[in-house]
């Protein structure tokens, strides 16, 4: 929270924690605590914040929003389907108080099968969680225009799907067991917006997917250059599971099966084995933001059958059990997220690991994390990723997502074939391999921008809405902060076309709800007013004499 005090002449960079922020009563009493401090400093911090959450003002404007026809109620079904149209799912942590709310009202009024909700009901639901909902319907998250990239996943997701190249991991009999045809792919940003395609309910072992965890967990609890006393971190240009040493007779690095047996045994090394266990698997389910983990039993006993040959694998997989640790895929993609998000759990708030051991941690992935195909795939990919002999890969664009891919059949190098294919399209497709910003004339979509094409349209958009009288997407406008002062290649506002068509309420709300100027001029030297008297618009004309006649209430409500 230092960082809200420190920096209050640039609020809108404030680094944003919704453990810290969940609820906006906090936000407030900790603004007045600071005001109380010291005036000077923090007025334009409580300026600027008032501008930004007048509560009132938000909650009417979304619900205005969302209305139906006679705007006394909203249906959740249209709340909860806006809300997923941008990613966030109402069965995420950080709406619990929002859908508690509706749900124990609904089970009170069975009677009401069409889950409509009045203003007051609507407004004291949702306030608790305001601030994921209000930049959720703003789409101020990292993916903001989330139905177009979930339509290029699905695109890419079924041209892998019909590859049927490589073997299931034979080795071990459960896992030869397995279904070859499975396949998931499950996405999370930073923000918590989720994307979850084919079997993502699956639960599947990690296998050597929990090394970078174990590390990550390692170098938190103690430091890298404790860590880096017993493991190195270079590629060991030896299978991965090679018991071999470097020059310094230590394993070369965390991502080889030596460099993992080391690993974990610096993990809570006061504690009995059983004890550690837990404590790993409680990260895991932190990590996951408290989503399915589980353990294959049966993985298990088949791992240490096998492993028996080796005493030091044997010891390995007795004594700590981590590769038989299960999750699914989608809360695979949130301990990815996670990695990505600075070890801060996107859907929870709950800071995991330590920022510096998971720099470290992807450093890592980067270089080593795909077995004998690092290399290249650092080459095609360009992003931190960690394969596993069941199928899984979990792939993190540091600051944007994390995902988490499933599939069975394995290529010569250990790693699952859909998986490896899906990567490198994906950054053919996005600009997320880490020296895309070095071609500037790459044609590859950064889903994380606006495109420029996308404004042109919004003022199409609205003048068209402003000429239909349509009330409630203009105040969708609003909430999204599209500007609603601009204008066409004629000067041409939403306050002239409605001013034109008589379009009174779409005036109203334009002039005391989204505060734009009252006198804009076209190219023609024409303003609104002067359209209201031109096609006869009385009751428009009047009202807008009457608001310049009281303009000194002109800037009075607030943009939110």
């Amino acid at each position: 929270m230092e960082n809200l005090s420190n920096e209050t002449d640039d609020f809108e960079q404030v680094p944003f924690n919704f453990n810290d922020l969940k609820h906006i009563d906090q936000w407030k009493s900790h603004a007045n605590s600071i005001s109380n401090e010291s005036n000077s400093t923090c007025f334009n911090f409580e300026e600027k914040l008032n501008n930004l959450l007048k509560l009132s003002d938000i909650e009417d404007i979304l619900f205005d929003a969302l209305a139906n026809e006679d705007g006394n109620f909203v249906n959740l079904n249209t709340f909860w389907n806006c809300l997923k149209s941008v990613g966030i799912d109402e069965s995420d942590p950080r709406l619990t108080e929002t859908y508690n709310a509706f749900r124990q009202y609904f089970l009170h009024n069975e009677a009401d099968h069409e889950q409509l909700v009045d203003r007051n009901l609507f407004r004291n639901s949702i306030q608790k969680n305001i601030l994921l909902i209000v930049r959720a319907f703003k789409k101020h998250l990292i993916i903001p225009d989330f139905e177009q990239f979930k339509e290029k996943i699905q695109k890419i997701f079924d041209t892998c799907k019909e590859n049927k190249t490589g073997e299931v991991a034979s080795y071990i009999p459960q896992l030869a067991r397995v279904d070859p045809n499975m396949w998931a792919v499950s996405v999370c940003t930073i923000d918590g917006q989720r994307i979850d395609m084919g079997d993502s309910k699956i639960p599947f072992c990690i296998q050597s997917c929990c090394k970078p965890l174990n590390y990550a967990i390692s170098l938190t609890e103690h430091n890298p250059e404790y860590v880096h006393k017993y493991v190195g971190c270079e590629p060991s240009g030896q299978g991965f599971n090679e018991l071999t040493l470097d020059i310094n007779n230590k394993p070369h690095n965390p991502m080889i099966n030596a460099g993992a047996i080391v690993i974990c045994s610096l993990i809570k090394r006061q504690l009995c084995s059983s004890d550690r266990f837990d404590f790993i698997f409680n990260q895991y389910k932190k990590m996951s933001g408290n989503q399915y983990v589980g353990f294959s039993n049966s993985i298990y006993l088949s791992e240490r059958d096998t492993a028996d040959r080796n005493f030091a694998m044997g010891y390995f997989m007795r004594q700590h059990d981590l590769c038989s640790i299960e999750f699914t895929s989608e809360s695979g993609s949130i301990i990815a997220a996670t990695l990505a998000n600075s070890g801060i759990c996107p859907i929870t708030g709950d800071r995991v690991m330590d920022p510096d051991a998971v720099r470290n941690t992807l450093s890592l992935m980067h270089s080593c994390g795909m077995y004998d195909y690092s290399g290249r795939f650092a080459f095609r990919v360009g992003l931190p990723a960690k394969s596993g002999v069941s199928g899984a890969i979990l792939l993190v664009i540091p600051n944007v997502m994390g995902m988490c891919i499933w599939s069975p059949p394995l290529d010569k190098y250990g790693n699952c074939v859909r998986g490896v294919q899906f990567c490198e399209i994906f950054t053919n497709q996005f600009s997320f391999h880490n020296y895309d910003n070095l071609t500037c004339t790459s044609l590859k979509v950064d889903p994380r921008r606006i495109k420029q094409e996308d404004y042109a349209d919004d003022i199409v958009n609205m003048l068209c809405k402003a000429s239909e009288g349509d009330v409630k997407s203009i105040l969708r406008y609003r909430l999204m902060d599209k500007d609603l002062s601009a204008s066409d290649y004629d000067g041409r506002t939403a306050l002239h076309v409605a001013s034109a068509d008589g379009q009174y309420e779409v005036v109203k709300i334009l002039i005391q709800k989204c505060n734009v100027d009252i006198n804009p001029i076209d190219r023609w030297g024409r303003r609104p007013i002067d359209d209201a008297i031109e096609f006869k618009h009385e009751k428009v004309e009047k009202f807008l004499k009457d608001y310049m006649e009281n303009s000194s209430g002109v800037g009075d409500s607030l943009k939110i």
